[in-house]
């Protein structure tokens, strides 16, 4: 039975016991930024599992694309796989043991007829009701064997929640696949026993101090493995030689040019490129890209590591799109997502793959050397060579602590974060330096600001603490700059991307203009400026107002670009993720995943839809709500992001067109925003790309900018703005003209020159020589006639000079019947840029070089006659 038929059998086998079948969920986890990848065929039944959903239907089952990160430095032996399917069936309080035990058993015995007498069962060991249900089956007593729970139990998802007891189904592979102990059974670590289905009894409610109480209505939730139990069916002892996994491997024996199966070796490496091929094909067809943490540090990981694999096997040219290509072949009708985003995909693993193996050989080379430098009795890498190595060559520090225990030795962890730690502390200081912050870390009794911001501009309010110099004070006065702390403001600090408000804080003649505010210790808003006139005191009762016109403008931009991420997602793909931003008052900033750059007709398209959506006038609202709830309504969150239990989200449209979490200030609708136009885009980085953008009366600024220039220039070439393009493009044509009989003026001036050179041929041990300095010539044209003189001297050396941008240039020419004597262009070239304190090189006919010192141009050419003479 292929892989193929099994998935479709199980799937089958459910529906007709009245199960919904459903579709397998995208490995990024729907509505959980605090989960990596999804994990196991229950992640997205959770909702049903905790009651915080109702699902469509109590029975369920799916085969479920599923990615563990924990076994990645295992991948390379025969059983382990970062990317695999899971094939499950569920009952969100329906059914329990008996139907689960009882179907479970037919599907195993009668639908794929694996031999009663090679199963054995598993169970948690006081769980007396499984094993009386086994038993029922046939199950001989001596074949249902009692473990703990940590071999079977499933914990809850949290510290606390739904749990329970668990049973297993293993295939006995043989005496000849075991340890050969008397007591090996299922829990033994050899091979000889393979976990092929693991029914989970959800049956216990676990409370956060560990106490467990029965559920009023128990579930099920079953796992089983497809590559897995493919290879017990097709009578494999490995998953790598079953019709899934198979035809990748050939691929990757095929382009490394060995044999599978012959040299355990070069079988590591192939099975490695083999199934990280695999899976990170998924992973991007899922809309991962590659990162510097997160998911896209995990894909990054494994296409570096599969590099690395195949430059064991003398893969020196990029070689993984190949194997993502074989698996979007093989797989891409039964997930066609592969298909959907095939040229994504490979551009993706390309990109990435050439930017390793840039690195790649010199950190290798770094590597080995510090490893056969460790001193007899060393057997650590420091800290600070593997940060290099991470830092300077992308060595993953996973990779580097795999590879160091192939040669017997160990990582220096510690040190290594503590490089990590102090790097990104210097960059945070830097950034403090440059901003000039103050922090307010020195204020003891410092407290939350109450922020009123949303609601108003203008508020009273009274003053809890001044620094001076960081330094809590009682007073400050005019000239002063300060930082004062407010019990209640109007002012938005700084986060998010959006820079903070600005103002002024008076009272009673006083006034404090505020140029920053920043987010301070404990929830304290920090108001950065300096004291206009007047003084203040601590306790001061005053007045905040924020400045509404520069607030208008980053409201402009800050709701623009939550509807410029919905774009970029509709016109690019999903894998168009946020990355970073910028909120200012003239401009917006927006750094999104993205392979390539962004074409002209992308950009036309994303901008013409951001300002349709500006125009439809559009609600904008803002609501505070559990998190659980934004992630189910579809809110965008940013993986990794800490969230508190309740949220505020962000609502552009009703229906919404998009759906974000965001503490930022924005329009009340989109209308407000006016007008967005798209100023740049640009790459900043391997797969980033990033949008600098206008809108609203910056917009208008821009465009009456454009305007004024194209006047201007239409008035300089005596034309009008409308035909301003075809009178450049005839200027333009006028010069290229121009150019073209200069440059043929110049060259038959050169080519004159050398007519006149041909006739002054010099003879040094009968050879002849041809040396001299022509007047502000360029290279090209140098060669050209260095190039004129060989031919017509027959037989020579020709050397010649020039000043180009005040630097000397060389051409040596030699004939082809010296060059057969040793005479050689290079090593003349060579002599002469020396001399003139530069270099050159070339070919054995042909040469060129240059020199920073114009004035050594006569000794150049006299070093040509001195190497003449002495050879």
């Amino acid at each position: 039975m292929t892989g193929d038929e099994l998935r479709s059998s199980f799937l089958e086998y459910f529906e007709n016991k009245a199960h919904t079948i459903v579709p397998s969920s995208s490995l990024i986890p729907h509505g959980d930024p605090t989960l990596l990848l999804n994990t196991a065929g229950m992640v997205q039944f959770k909702p049903y599992f905790l009651g915080e959903e109702k699902p469509p239907s109590r029975r369920l089952a799916s085969c479920q694309k599923c990615f563990r990160t924990t076994d990645i430095e295992s991948v390379g032996d025969s059983s382990h796989c970062t990317f695999f399917e899971m094939l499950g069936n569920f009952s969100i309080g329906d059914y329990f043991k008996t139907e689960a035990i009882d179907w479970a058993w037919e599907f195993v015995t009668e639908h794929l007829k694996l031999p009663i007498e090679k199963l054995w069962i598993t169970i948690l060991k006081d769980d007396d009701e499984a094993f009386d249900l086994w038993l029922k089956q046939g199950v001989l007593e001596n074949r249902i064997i009692r473990l703990d729970e940590k071999d079977n139990f499933w914990g809850p998802p949290g510290a606390a929640g739904p749990c329970g007891p668990c049973s297993e189904i293993h295939y006995d592979y043989g005496l000849h696949m075991g340890c050969g102990k008397p007591g090996c059974a299922p829990g033994c670590e050899c091979p000889r026993f393979v976990e092929i289905w693991n029914l989970v009894f959800i049956q216990y409610n676990q409370a956060a101090n560990g106490n467990r109480s029965l559920l009023e209505r128990p579930s099920i939730d079953t796992g089983m493995g497809l590559e897995r139990i493919s290879a017990v069916l097709q009578g494999k002892t490995t998953i790598f030689e079953t019709d899934l996994l198979k035809p990748l491997v050939a691929e990757a024996s095929k382009l490394a040019g060995v044999e599978y199966g012959k040299d355990e070796y070069s079988d590591v490496a192939v099975r490695v490129i083999a199934e990280h091929g695999r899976g990170i094909a998924f992973l991007i067809a899922d809309g991962v890209m590659p990162g510097s943490d997160g998911r896209g540090y995990i894909l990054r990981r494994l296409i570096r590591r599969a590099a690395l694999y195949g430059r064991r096997l003398g893969l020196k040219q990029p070689f993984l799109a190949s194997i993502a290509k074989k698996t979007i072949e093989h797989m891409g009708s039964i997930y066609p997502t592969l298909q959907e985003k095939k040229n994504l995909i490979l551009d993706v693993i390309r990109a990435e793959e050439n930017r390793f193996s840039e690195t790649l050989t010199v950190g290798l080379e770094l590597l080995d050397g510090l490893i056969s430098s460790a001193g007899q009795g060393e057997n650590m890498l420091c800290g600070k060579d593997v940060f290099k190595l991470y830092d300077t060559y992308g060595f993953p520090v996973e990779l580097t602590c795999e590879l160091a225990r192939q040669h017997g030795m160990c990582v220096d962890v510690t040190g290594f974060e503590k490089e990590l730690a102090n790097q990104k502390a210097r960059a945070k200081a830097n950034q403090r330096f440059k901003s000039g912050t103050v922090t307010g870390d020195n204020i003891p009794d410092i407290k939350a600001t109450s922020f009123v911001g949303y609601q108003c501009l203008v508020q009273n309010s009274y003053i809890t603490h001044i620094l001076l110099a960081n330094k809590p004070v009682k007073n400050i006065r005019k000239g002063q700059t300060a930082s004062l702390v407010l019990s209640t403001t109007p002012f938005y600090a700084e986060k998010g991307g959006q820079t903070g408000d600005t103002g002024f804080i008076s009272h009673d003649g006083a006034e404090f203009k505020v140029s920053n505010t920043v987010q301070g210790p404990s929830e304290s808003i920090i108001h950065h400026g300096y004291v206009t006139r007047g003084s203040f005191l601590l306790n001061d009762e005053v007045v905040a107002r924020v400045d509404e016109e520069r607030r208008k403008d980053i409201a402009r931009n800050h709701t623009a670009t939550h509807l410029l991420h919905i774009s970029l997602k509709n016109i690019l793909g999903n894998h168009a993720e946020q990355r970073g931003s910028l909120v200012s008052p003239d401009r917006l900033r927006f750094d999104f995943s993205h392979l390539k750059p962004v074409t002209g007709q992308e950009l036309e398209e994303i901008e013409k839809q951001v300002n349709e959506m500006i125009r439809a006038n559009l609600p904008v609202s803002a609501r505070i709500i559990p998190f659980k709830e934004a992630m189910k309504a579809g809110a965008i969150a940013i993986f990794g992001e800490k969230y508190g239990e309740e949220v505020r989200v962000l609502s552009v449209g009703e229906p919404p067109v998009s759906t974000e979490l965001c503490g930022g200030t924005h329009v009340s609708s989109t209308g407000e925003i006016a007008v967005f136009h798209i100023v740049s885009e640009a790459s900043i980085g391997a797969g980033l790309r990033r949008i600098e953008a206008v809108t609203g009366r910056n917009t208008e600024m821009l465009l009456r900018q454009q305007a004024l220039t194209i006047h201007r220039a239409a008035e300089l070439i005596d034309t009008t703005p409308d035909k301003l393009i075809s009178k450049i493009k005839a200027v333009m044509n006028e010069f290229s003209e121009t150019g073209k009989k200069m440059e043929a003026f110049e060259r038959q001036a050169v080519l004159s020159q050398a007519e006149h050179l041909a006739t002054r041929v010099e003879s040094i041990n009968s050879i002849r020589l041809v040396g001299a300095k022509l007047p502000q010539v360029k290279v090209e044209l140098l060669r050209e006639a260095a190039d004129y003189l060989k031919n017509k001297i027959g037989s020579g050396i020709v050397a010649l000079a020039s000043v180009v941008e005040d630097k000397p240039v060389f051409v040596v020419a030699v004939t082809d019947d010296l060059v057969k004597q040793g005479y050689k262009a290079g090593d003349i070239i060579k002599e002469m840029s020396r001399i003139a304190g530069g270099g050159g090189g070339g070919k054995p006919g042909l040469a060129t070089g240059g020199g920073k010192d114009k004035s050594q141009i006569p000794e150049a050419l006299e070093a040509v006659r001195q190497y003449v003479r002495l050879k």
